[in-house]
């Protein structure tokens, strides 16, 4: 059976990075472009707070096109649907039937791109969906994905994590209660290398600001 084609959610992080890995494996999906949502006024990815300049060099080694969506800031609710509408358009000109996720295990998330993707005929695909998310973790590092921990929400997880690398030394000092993999949003990665890459992305690691009650350690791309 033929995999259908699908465009892959790309938040820069090591999620999405092992939902393609996972996605090609298994055959569930010919993931034929990224699609990644930015913040036009700091020209970064949003959430992760990752340079744009370094999204484009992890599209480059992905060796797939980019469908960028640029959001305002603030971005009323209209207008970040008004923006998805049309980057749905740009989804459907690839041929593309689906969307490929790096969601883990919240339901509320998952039913809700469910529910934004069903009327624009479009399916929604989540290859690590339901995972033990400790293994899970292990399954990354031990893949050869690597990355950094980019943001944290300093109200569930200490500010001086932000900067460090995602590996088993990172597990092991994580606090009871944090999440392996950061799925209730205590931190977020940009992932620098691993086989779905052509080559490493070199970069260095900046400052850590404080910044809308979050921490965020930049990464510079060299």
């Amino acid at each position: 059976m033929t995999a259908p084609k699908a465009v892959l959610s790309w938040s820069s992080g090591k999620d999405c990075a092992f939902a393609l890995i996972e996605a090609r494996r298994l055959g569930l999906a010919d993931v034929v472009a990224v699609l990644t949502t930015t913040d036009a006024a700091t020209d970064r990815v949003a959430m992760h707070g990752t340079r744009n300049a370094l999204l484009a060099r992890q599209v480059a080694a992905l060796g797939l096109p980019l469908i960028e969506v640029p959001l305002p800031w603030p971005c009323s609710n209209a207008d970040y649907a008004a923006r998805m509408r049309a980057a749905m358009d740009r989804v459907r000109a690839t041929g593309a039937t689906d969307m490929v996720f790096g969601d883990l295990f919240l339901p509320d998330i998952r039913a809700w791109r469910e529910a934004q993707l069903a009327p624009l005929g479009i399916g929604a695909i989540f290859p690590l969906w339901g995972r033990a998310t400790d293994a899970l973790a292990r399954e990354m590092i031990e893949a050869g994905i690597a990355a950094r921990l980019v943001t944290v929400d300093p109200k569930q997880l200490d500010a001086g994590f932000c900067g460090r690398a995602f590996d088993a030394r990172l597990l092991a000092d994580l606090p009871d209660g944090v999440d392996p993999c950061g799925e209730n949003g205590e931190f977020h990665t940009a992932v620098t290398a691993g086989p779905m890459f052509a080559a490493p992305i070199p970069v260095e690691t900046g400052e850590t600001v404080i910044r809308d009650g979050f921490a965020y350690s930049d990464l510079v791309p060299l």
